[in-house]
Order: structure tokens, then C-alpha cells, then sequence
């Protein structure tokens, strides 16, 4: 493999990518063995016809594509190793095009790719914000002490009365619009809290009233800007069948609930804790807030050009670490959509601002950790690798063999970006 770099302006670059004819030739055989076995040809068994016997019937190219989906990944990833090496530091997904493709001479590709930007700093020094005043308020240790209740209330099946708003209903729902079912609006066995509001339309308002075993039918209209056009605006109905109900009871707020939900005896004394953490808790939002306006202001110092790219692929990031959090939840990302009410492109839209930001932000604490020459230490890094193998059970030993080149330096510069961010908030000065 071999490549070039051909700049094309505002952090942007194309790598020309050449793998040997005889490589793209063994990728070629390797694709007639996968699909030999799913081409006939009268007078041969199947996957017993030649190849050369295949290409006269269907074309020389008939493998050609299948060939570069296998060198296109290896062969970018060490173009992409060999940039980095070469001081291009790519920070977007690349735009793949096929520039050569033949039998007998090299395969040739092309990756247009977004190279992290240069920053030229302002001041980050001395940076003024606005001091914030901590004070915890009667009404918010209630607050939390009631969301703790909440989180230790029973759930207790109901089975002498219809439904309520509150109530946790277990349903069987299959939607239909013109008298066919749409894809993503049926389910079994959905635990539904009603007055959620979490479904569209009256939804939750028409399960209200009935009786456990009832089946009937829940009449909407889909929003006009629903996410999914053929849906927007339209009539549906869902055919409901309604398995059982649950409500919650609360415990009494006394010193016996303090016992059983912490390591205090009385109620007053677990209600002093609790103001204590929720002004910790103050206390650690104040500070991180004071580090996003000190951030924001050296931002607005700074320049630097951010390829749309590089935006792109954080976006692109966010969607995807936002669907591996509902699966682990039991939702897909598709499911999400239909209730939502949203579409890929319009979440896109949604997390461009904070994707921006994050990157901005990411961009000039490197280049402030740049100028102060901050470095991560052997023990800092040990003990950041012992940190995540309590996260993951793992002795951190076990984990540091596991880990590469690559994540090793994700640890090294997340902790030099930390140290940043220390720096500049601590000079900081406060009004």
C-alpha cells in the first residue's frame, strides 16, 4: 500500500490510496470462493464453476466490487496510521471513492478526510466570570427526599377498579392506518405510566377507565410534523388489550424510612445529609459551570477553522452512543423515532450545536495543554487504567494489556486536557 495527500483546503485532504495489483488480484480470488458456491451455470455443479468460466459469462467485474470491500478497510487504516505518523491528524469519517478499479493494475482510492484544525489562542489567563452564591433551600431537601421515596415505593398490582391517570399499565398494542398495520407500532407487554404523556396524542387519556382484560380500540392523530411522513398528520388506531395495572404506594417519610434508605437512625439526621449532598452537589455544578463559561470565553478568543466534516462525524457519534443507551434500555433507535416523533436528520440537526462546542472546546484545551507543555505521568495514566478497571471488574493490570496504542493515548490526552481545564479555572477571576 502506498498514498499521497493532496490538500484540499480549509482542514480538508484527500488521500490517494494504492494497493499492488497482485494484492487487489488476491482479493479478487478470495470473493470468486465466497460467491462461487451461489452461481449455477448449466453443466457445472454449483460452486464448482471455474472463475474464469464466471468472468466470460458475467463480466471481468463481476468480482470487482465484492474485491474492494475486502482492501478498502486494511488499506485505509494504514493510510490512515501512515498520515498520522506524517503529522495529519484525521478527525472525520472518510468519503470513500474508487478511482482505479482493474484486473492486473493496481486498485486505486480515493478518502476525503477532515485533519484536525490548527488554533491560534487569545488570552485564557485571567479570564473573569461571574460568581455563583451556593444556598439549599428547604423545598429542595424535600424535593429529594420525596424522589427518594419515589425510587423505594411499592409497586402493587391493582385488579378491583379501572384504570387511572398515575397507574403503571401493562399493554398489548398493534397500530393501524387505513386498515394496515405501519412498521414500529406494535408491541407486547409495554409498561406504560398514564398521565406520562410519553405516548402521542390521547393515547394514555383513552387506556383511563378501563378494566384489566378490556380490548378496544385508541383512536390518534399522528402530529404534522411527525418524524415519519407517511404517518404525519394522519388518523390511526391502535388495537389495545390492557394485561394488568400497578400503582405505586410511597413510604411514610418517618425515622423508619431514614433507616432503611441510609446509614442514619432518625430523620433529621438524614435530612442533614441530604443538604449536605445536594450543597456538594451545588458546589460541583457551580464548578463545572464556572469551566464552561471560562472555556466559552477562550473560545471566543481563539480561531480556528472547523471542517464541516469534522462536525459531522461527532454528530454521527452522538446518534450512535444515544442508540447503544436505548438498547441497553430494551429500545431500538427505529422505536424511538416512531414515539418520539423525530427522524435521523432532525436528531442530527439537534446535537449539531453541542457537537460543535464539544469539538471547540476539545481544540483549544489541547492547544492551551500545547503551550503549558502539560503532560499525563506513568502513575496518572496507572492510575486512570485503575479507575476504569473498577468500572469494568477488571484488574487493571488485565486492562492495561488489553488496551492499545490508540486508547492509550486517549487516556494520556484526556488526562493532559483535564489538567487544562484546571488551569484555566483556577486563574480564573471571580466577580
Amino acid at each position: 500500500m502506498s498514498y499521497k495527500v493532496e490538500d484540499l483546503g480549509k482542514n480538508m485532504v484527500k488521500l490517494i490510496i494504492e494497493v499492488p495489483a497482485d494484492e487487489f488480484e488476491k482479493a479478487i480470488q478470495k470473493t470468486y470462493n465466497k460467491e462461487k458456491s451461489k452461481i449455477q451455470i448449466p453443466g457445472f455443479r454449483k460452486g464448482k464453476v471455474p472463475r474464469a468460466l464466471i468472468e466470460k459469462e458475467y463480466g471481468k467485474e463481476v468480482f470487482y466490487e465484492g474485491a474492494a470491500n475486502e482492501v478498502i478497510p486494511g488499506a485505509y487504516e494504514n493510510a490512515y496510521k501512515e498520515a498520522e505518523k506524517d503529522g495529519i491528524k484525521i478527525v472525520s469519517r472518510p468519503k470513500i471513492d474508487v478511482e482505479t478499479i482493474e484486473a492486473g493494475k493496481p486498485f486505486v482510492f480515493t478518502a476525503e478526510v477532515a485533519k484536525e484544525p490548527e488554533v491560534t489562542l487569545g488570552e485564557y489567563k485571567g479570564i473573569q466570570v461571574e460568581k455563583t452564591e451556593i444556598s439549599v433551600s428547604e423545598d429542595e431537601v424535600n424535593d429529594e427526599l420525596n424522589r427518594v421515596r419515589e425510587q423505594n415505593a411499592r409497586e402493587i398490582n391493582v385488579d378491583d377498579r379501572a384504570a387511572e391517570s398515575g397507574d403503571i399499565a401493562n399493554i398489548n398494542f398493534d397500530g393501524y392506518m387505513d386498515g394496515k398495520q405501519f412498521d414500529g407500532g406494535k408491541s407486547d407487554n409495554y409498561n406504560l405510566t398514564l398521565g406520562s404523556h410519553s405516548f402521542i396524542d390521547t393515547f394514555e387519556d383513552q387506556i383511563i377507565g378501563k378494566n384489566i382484560g378490556d380490548e378496544f380500540d385508541v383512536n390518534v392523530t399522528f402530529p404534522e410534523d411527525y418524524g415519519q411522513k407517511e404517518l404525519a398528520g394522519k388518523p390511526a388506531v391502535f388495537k389495545v388489550k390492557l394485561n394488568s395495572l400497578k400503582k405505586k404506594e410511597l413510604p411514610e417519610l418517618d425515622d423508619e424510612f431514614a433507616g432503611e434508605v441510609s446509614e442514619f437512625d432518625t430523620l433529621d439526621e438524614y435530612k442533614k445529609d441530604v443538604e449536605k449532598t445536594i450543597r456538594e452537589r451545588k458546589e460541583n455544578e457551580a464548578k463545572s459551570a464556572k469551566e464552561d463559561k471560562v472555556v466559552a470565553a477562550i473560545i471566543e478568543k481563539a480561531t480556528m477553522e472547523i471542517p464541516e466534516a469534522m462536525i459531522e462525524t461527532e454528530q454521527q457519534t452522538t446518534l450512535e452512543q444515544f442508540a447503544q443507551r436505548l438498547r441497553y434500555q430494551g429500545l431500538s433507535f427505529e422505536q424511538y423515532l416512531q414515539f418520539s416523533g423525530q427522524t435521523k436528520k432532525s436528531m442530527l440537526e439537534q446535537v449539531k450545536p453541542e457537537a460543535e462546542k464539544r469539538i471547540k472546546s476539545n481544540l483549544v484545551l489541547k492547544a492551551i495543554a500545547k503551550a503549558e507543555n502539560l503532560q499525563a505521568t506513568d502513575e496518572e495514566v496507572d492510575a486512570e487504567i485503575e479507575k476504569m478497571g473498577k468500572q469494568y471488574n477488571m484488574k487493571a493490570e488485565d486492562l492495561k494489556k488489553n488496551l492499545g496504542e490508540a486508547e492509550l493515548t486517549d487516556i494520556k490526552e484526556n488526562i493532559v486536557i483535564g489538567k487544562a481545564v484546571d488551569l484555566v479555572r483556577d486563574a480564573a477571576v471571580e466577580a
